[in-house]
Formats: structure tokens, C-alpha cells, sequence
């Protein structure tokens, strides 16, 4: 029988709860309202959530005055006809008219729909009258005759449709090929250097294992990339692969791996390969961390009986070390991986997603939206696209390769 939670066990928990509420519930639920919306900080039509049409009424209180402005220049005209100043006239009446309305407002509002129609359909008047007088007097120098349309079209703008997509926006993301591509990118970086790291870093851990001399030195020296930050590494890497003074890419082309030096990175499987060789020197001693961490607590004596027995290192490594590691192997693979699918610092300071988005991860794609394109709506369904692979992946680890890193039986 569970036993009903106390006012004081409450109080004690619920720091732990508002920590949580406030640093993963409430950014996850903001990124999934985004993902319903078109928004877009760069474009005051999507710059806001608009569940319905709305109005900016002081920008089109603004345009209004601009419309007035420029009709008395324009009924200043020499050659123009009585006619058309009287028009004129009436137009600019009408215009101040419909300023008054409108003159106190700020920013967007919400308006009802009968409003929106009489809008358009002023605008609309208002568009077709000034147009003819200006067709009329095409041979006289009218000053705002290329000004007027375009604040007529702003005052089109002033009118805010609602950018409410729904679920429109996963439809798009199943039709973006430029996402699927760095998904093939991600997958493609992830699966070759959580590899390599796993062989390294597991050589490395051996290593650090065994009681010899000088191993504090080696654990040391191993540790060092880990401990340096990714954005200065990559600066590092940057300069050892510059197509100029670059000693790796030197390195490289001597040997014929590449063309010529400053292939390494201007070519997308040279940019791809410089990704990988500088991720696994960075991260596989923090494999290897994990894994020492695994090893340390096998018992020797085994080692000592199986050598008794005549067992070889091979036969000792695959039949006693690999399955009593294989928790911690399988926890070390699992951080390694998701931590490599969500890529974005290295790849965005040594390459940039480049050469023509050759290298670009998900990470980078949806940080070029969001902050590159101001496009918070889509960039945001691309973010929640890539957490639906880390949980796939997440589910692939302990349920398709039968391993329980929560409790190991």
C-alpha cells in the first residue's frame, strides 16, 4: 500500500520540483508552443502569437499621415485640374478622417473581423482613386508618384494575419530535404567517431588499468584534450588544418590523402574527416574515463584464475573484462552518442556546416534558423525533430541491445 505524501515531505521535495518546473518542463512546453506557430522575430507580421487577425494600429495611424502628407505635395501640382484637386481633397478628408480613429493606438491590438473588412476595403478605395488621378496626369511631375504605392502597401501590413501553422510545421519538416541531409550528416559524424572513441578509449582505459610504471603520467596526459574547452580545440584544429600553414593538412597532402592542402577544408568528406579526427581527440578520453571506471571495480582474481587456466589476454579480454564492463560500456555509449548527435560548437567553429552545408548537423541547422533567419516557429520544430532521434536512439540502447543501465542484474 503507498502511503500518502505529508505537508512536510511535500515542503522537502518541492525546491527539487520548482528546479524542475522552471529548467526542463517550462523549456520544453515553450518549444512545443513554438512549434505551432510561424514565428519569426525578423517580420512584424510573425513576431508575435496570433491566434486571430489582429491590427497594428500605430503604425497604421502612421502611414495614414504619410498618406495626407503626400497629397498635399501632390495637390501643389502646377497643371494639375480642378477635378482632380477636388478628389484629392476628398481622399485627404476621408484619410484624416480614419487617422482620428486610429491616431492614440499602440502597437497590435485585436480588432474584430468587421474591422478588418472595412480596412481593406478603405484601403482598397483609397488605392484605386490615388491611382487614377497619378494615371490620369502621367505627363505632369507629381513628386510622391513612385511613394504613394508603397505606403499604400504598408498600410496593407498593418494588418496582422494570425500565424497560428498547428501541426504545419511537422508536415514541412518530413518534406525538408535540407533537414534529412543533416540528419545523414549527424547520424554519419555520430556513428564513425563514437566508434573510433569506443576503440581508443577503451586502449586508453587498459592502459590506465594496469599497474605500471608511470600510469599517473599517462591518465594525465590522456585526460588534457578532454579538459580543454571545445571551442578553443577547434580553434586549435582550425589553424593544424588552414589550407596555407596548416601542418595536418601539409601532413595529408604529402602523404596523397588529399589532392593538394588547402583541400582539407573546402572539400565536404575533407571538412567531415576534420570533424571526426578532432572529436575523437577531444572525447576519447572521457570514454576512457568511463570505461577505467568500469574496469576498476573487477575483481583480480579473476584475471589471476584465468591465467591459471592459460587463458591468452584475447580470450581473458573477451570472455571476463568485455561482459563484466558491459554496463558501464553501454552507459558510456549511450552519453558518448547522444552527446555526439547533438554536435553543434565544433562543427559551427571549424567549419560552419560548410563547405555547402557539407558537415552541417541538426544542432547547426536549427541554430541557423532560429538565430541566422530569426525563424523561432520552424527552428523549433526541427529542435523537437532531433529530440524525438536522441529518445530513439536513447530506446535503441537499452531495449535492442538488451541493455538495462538502471538495473544491472
Amino acid at each position: 500500500m503507498i502511503k500518502r505524501m505529508t505537508f512536510k515531505q511535500f515542503l522537502f521535495i518541492l525546491p527539487l520540483l520548482i528546479f524542475i518546473g522552471i529548467f526542463s518542463i517550462y523549456p520544453i512546453v515553450t518549444s512545443l508552443m513554438y512549434t505551432l506557430f510561424d514565428y519569426r522575430t525578423n517580420d512584424q507580421q510573425h513576431n508575435s502569437f496570433y491566434m486571430s487577425q489582429q491590427l497594428n494600429g500605430e503604425l497604421y495611424a502612421q502611414d495614414l499621415d504619410y498618406v495626407s502628407w503626400f497629397i498635399d505635395t501632390d495637390m501643389a501640382t502646377e497643371g494639375l485640374g480642378s477635378d482632380d484637386v477636388a478628389e484629392f481633397q476628398a481622399i485627404q478628408t476621408e484619410v484624416n478622417e480614419m487617422y482620428e480613429q486610429y491616431k492614440d493606438s499602440k502597437g497590435v491590438s485585436k480588432v474584430s473581423s468587421e474591422t478588418i473588412s472595412d480596412i481593406k476595403a478603405f484601403n482598397d478605395d483609397i488605392r484605386e482613386r490615388l491611382t487614377a488621378i497619378y494615371d490620369r496626369n502621367a505627363d505632369l511631375d507629381m513628386y510622391n508618384r513612385d511613394g504613394m504605392p508603397q505606403i499604400l502597401d504598408d498600410m496593407d501590413t498593418c494588418i496582422v494575419e494570425s500565424n497560428f501553422t498547428g501541426l504545419k510545421g511537422f508536415a514541412k519538416l518530413f518534406h525538408d530535404s535540407r533537414f534529412f541531409k543533416a540528419l545523414g550528416h549527424t547520424l554519419l559524424f555520430t556513428v564513425i567517431s563514437v566508434a573510433i572513441e569506443l576503440v581508443i578509449g577503451m586502449i586508453l582505459a587498459l592502459i590506465m588499468d594496469k599497474a605500471i610504471r608511470g600510469v599517473g603520467v599517462v591518465r594525465t596526459i590522456a585526460l588534457i584534450p578532454w579538459a580543454i574547452p571545445t571551442a578553443v580545440s577547434a580553434m586549435i584544429w582550425s589553424y593544424m588544418y588552414d589550407g596555407s600553414y596548416g601542418v595536418i593538412s601539409k601532413i595529408f597532402s604529402m602523404i596523397g590523402l588529399i589532392p593538394k592542402q588547402s583541400a582539407m577544408l573546402l572539400t565536404a568528406n575533407g571538412a567531415m574527416t576534420s570533424v571526426v579526427i578532432s572529436d575523437v581527440w577531444k572525447t576519447a578520453p572521457y570514454m576512457a574515463l568511463l570505461l577505467l571506471a568500469g574496469l576498476q571495480v573487477i575483481d583480480r582474481g579473476l584475471y589471476e584464475s584465468a591465467s591459471i587456466d592459460g587463458a591468452g589476454p584475447f580470450k581473458t579480454f573477451f570472455r571476463i573484462t568485455l561482459p563484466l564492463i558491459k554496463p558501464s560500456l553501454l552507459v558510456a555509449l549511450l552519453f558518448r552518442t547522444m552527446d555526439a548527435f547533438r554536435v553543434y560548437d565544433l562543427i559551427a567553429i571549424l567549419t560552419g556546416g560548410g563547405p555547402g552545408n557539407g558537415t552541417e548537423s541538426l544542432s547547426v541547422y536549427s541554430y541557423k534558423l532560429m538565430f541566422g533567419q530569426s525563424n523561432y516557429g520552424y527552428g523549433s520544430v526541427v529542435v523537437m525533430g532531433m529530440a524525438v532521434c536522441v529518445a530513439v536512439i536513447a530506446v535503441i540502447y537499452v531495449k535492442v541491445l538488451g541493455a538495462d543501465v538502471i538495473n544491472n542484474d
